[in-house]
C-alpha cells in the first residue's frame, strides 16, 4: 500500500469536529479490547446458573443411530468434542447477538472479535475470534428435522420448569395457553414463502403458543405463507398438553384463541382431551338476528346514560358443520363511536374460571349473561399475548428469516424464541426494578445491554470497566444480583420435562 493510500486509510478511520474554539475533537476507532455490549454479562451469568443454552446446545447433538450433519466426513473423537464445543459457542454467539440487536449473521463478521461476545460464548478476550458469517450460515443450514423437533421439546420443557419456579416447585392446578398466529413478510426466494391474499404480501405464517403468567413462549412453529391460522395447532397444542400432564395428570388447561382458530377441529380436540376452551367466533347473519334485541337494549342504555353499554347473553348454538350444539356468548356494546357485536364459543363452567373444580370435566352449558361476561372478560385477556408478538417481532426481529432453506429459517425462529425466553426469565422476579421487570427488549438494551466497556484480561481475572458516569449502573447491578441469586431447580436434559 502506498503512503498516499495509508494516509487515506488513516483519514477514513477518524473524524474531526471543530465545534470547540481551542482544539479539534477527533473521533477514531480503537483496536483495543473494547465493547459496546457489556450488559450481556448479567444475562450470561443467569444463563449459566439456569444451564439454559448448554441444554439447548445439547439438542443439536446427533442421538444414537442418527447420522451427524457431516457424516460423509466423520471426524475422530477429539474432533467431535471440538465440534460440540463450537456448536455451543455459535449457538450462544447467535442468541446473545439477537438480544443485543445483531439479528443478522452478517453483523458477526465485525463482531467476531468483540471481547464481551467472546466471554458470553465461553472464550477469553485474548482467544481467537468467534465464527464468521459463512461459518454461522453453515451452522444454521446444517440443521435437520430431528434437531428442530428436539428444540421444540426443549422450549416446552423450559416452560414447564418456569411454571414450577413460579409456583413453588410444582405445576399449578390450572393454567391457560394462548394461541396466536402472526404474519412474517419475506423479501427473497425463501422456500415455502407464498403470497397471502389477506396480508397482500409474500410471507411465512408462524404459530406461537404462550402461557400468560410466566409469559414463556412454549412453542413456535414456522409454517408456509398461505397456511390457515389453525394449521397444525391441534397437534402442537396436544404436544404441550401431553408434556404438562406427564408432570401433573390432573392439571386443568384452558385454551384461548381468536376466531382464526375457532374451527370444529379445535373444539373437538379440546373436548376429546378434556380441555376447556374459549375461541372467538366470526359474526354471521344468523347470529345477528339472534342478538338484535340485545343490541337494541345496549343502544337504548347508551342513549339514556351517555356511557358505554356492554350487555351479554349466552345461548346454545349449532352450525351445520358442528356435530352438536355449543355455548355461544354474545357481547353487544354501544358507545360514542358506534356499536360493536362480538361472539365467543366456550365450554367453560358456568362460574368464574378462577373457581374451577379439581377434576377436568366438560361443564354444564352457560346460562346467564353475567356468567358470559365473566368468560368474555377472561377471553379478552388473551390480548396480552399479543405483547409477546410485539417483543418477538419488533424487539428481537423474529421476522428476520432470510435464509433460503425453510429448515434454516425454522431454526432461526427457534433461536429468536429462545432468546426471548431467556430474557423473560431474567426479568421475571419481584426484586428486579419495575422498569426492567416490565421492560421490553429495547428497554433492556437502553438501560443494561448497551454500555461501553474496556475489557482487560490478566493472568488472574478478566476486568470489565464501565464508565463511572453511566446513569444506569443501579439497574445493571440489580440485573446482576438477579442472576447471581438465581437458584435453579433440578437440571433438565434436552427436551425432557
Amino acid at each position: 500500500m502506498s503512503s498516499q493510500d495509508l494516509q487515506g486509510a488513516a483519514q477514513d478511520a477518524q473524524i474531526s469536529f471543530d465545534f470547540l474554539a481551542d482544539l479539534p475533537v477527533v473521533v477514531q476507532r480503537h483496536d483495543g479490547e473494547l465493547s459496546g455490549d457489556a450488559g450481556l454479562l448479567p444475562i450470561a451469568q443467569f444463563d449459566r446458573r439456569w444451564n439454559y443454552t448448554a441444554r439447548m446446545a445439547a439438542c443439536l447433538e446427533p442421538e444414537a443411530g442418527e447420522a451427524p450433519a457431516d457424516a460423509a466426513h466423520a471426524p475422530r473423537a477429539a474432533r467431535r468434542r471440538q465440534a460440540r464445543h463450537q456448536r455451543r459457542e455459535m449457538l450462544r454467539q447467535r442468541l446473545f447477538g439477537i438480544l443485543a440487536g445483531y439479528e443478522d449473521c452478517n453483523d458477526h463478521d465485525t463482531l467476531r472479535g468483540d471481547p464481551i461476545l467472546k466471554l458470553v460464548a465461553d472464550r477469553l478476550p485474548a482467544d481467537e475470534s468467534l465464527a464468521s458469517q459463512p461459518t454461522l450460515s453453515r451452522f444454521e443450514n446444517a440443521v435437520k428435522p430431528a434437531v428442530l423437533q428436539r428444540l421444540i421439546d426443549f422450549n416446552i420443557a423450559a416452560g414447564i420448569e418456569r411454571l414450577k419456579q413460579k409456583h413453588g416447585g410444582q405445576l399449578p392446578a390450572l393454567l391457560t395457553l394462548d394461541l396466536d398466529a402472526t404474519d412474517d413478510a419475506t423479501h427473497g426466494r425463501q422456500q415455502l414463502t407464498l403470497f397471502h391474499a389477506y396480508y397482500k404480501q409474500f410471507q411465512y405464517y408462524p404459530l406461537v403458543i404462550s402461557e400468560p403468567t410466566t409469559k414463556h413462549v412454549f412453542l413456535v412453529q414456522l409454517r408456509h405463507g398461505t397456511a390457515h391460522a389453525s394449521f397444525g395447532a391441534d397437534d402442537n397444542l396436544m404436544r404441550i398438553v401431553d408434556a404438562l400432564r406427564k408432570e401433573r395428570p390432573d392439571i386443568q388447561i384452558h385454551v384461548r384463541a381468536d376466531a382464526g382458530f375457532g374451527l370444529p377441529v379445535m373444539y373437538e380436540v379440546c373436548e376429546k382431551n378434556g380441555l376447556f376452551y374459549t375461541f372467538g367466533f366470526t359474526t354471521n347473519p344468523r347470529l345477528k338476528r339472534l342478538t338484535e334485541t340485545l343490541m337494541q337494549q345496549a343502544v337504548e342504555q347508551h342513549e339514556k346514560t351517555h356511557e358505554k353499554a356492554r350487555l351479554f347473553d349466552c345461548f346454545q348454538y349449532q352450525c351445520d358443520s358442528w356435530s352438536h350444539s355449543r355455548a355461544v356468548i354474545a357481547k353487544a356494546e354501544c358507545h360514542e363511536g358506534g356499536t360493536n357485536l362480538r361472539f365467543v364459543v366456550s365450554n367453560l363452567p358456568s362460574a368464574c374460571p378462577l373457581k374451577w373444580g379439581q377434576e377436568p370435566r366438560l361443564p354444564d352449558p352457560l346460562a346467564t349473561g353475567s356468567q358470559g361476561e365473566a368468560v368474555y372478560d377472561d377471553y379478552i385477556q388473551r390480548g396480552e399475548s399479543e405483547h409477546r408478538m410485539d417483543e418477538l417481532k419488533n424487539g428481537l426481529s423474529m421476522d428476520r428469516l432470510s435464509c433460503h432453506r425453510f429448515m434454516a429459517n425454522f431454526f432461526r425462529l427457534l433461536l429468536h424464541a429462545a432468546a426471548f425466553n431467556l430474557l423473560n426469565a431474567v426479568r421475571d422476579d419481584a426484586e428486579v426494578p419495575e422498569v426492567l421487570r416490565v421492560g421490553q427488549p429495547c428497554t433492556w438494551r437502553m438501560h443494561v445491554i448497551k454500555v461501553a466497556a474496556v475489557v482487560v484480561q490478566t493472568a488472574r481475572r478478566v476486568v470489565v470497566s464501565l464508565a463511572a458516569q453511566w446513569p444506569w449502573w443501579p439497574l445493571y447491578r440489580a440485573a446482576s444480583q438477579r442472576a447471581l441469586k438465581f437458584t435453579p431447580s433440578a437440571a433438565l436434559t434436552c427436551g425432557s420435562s
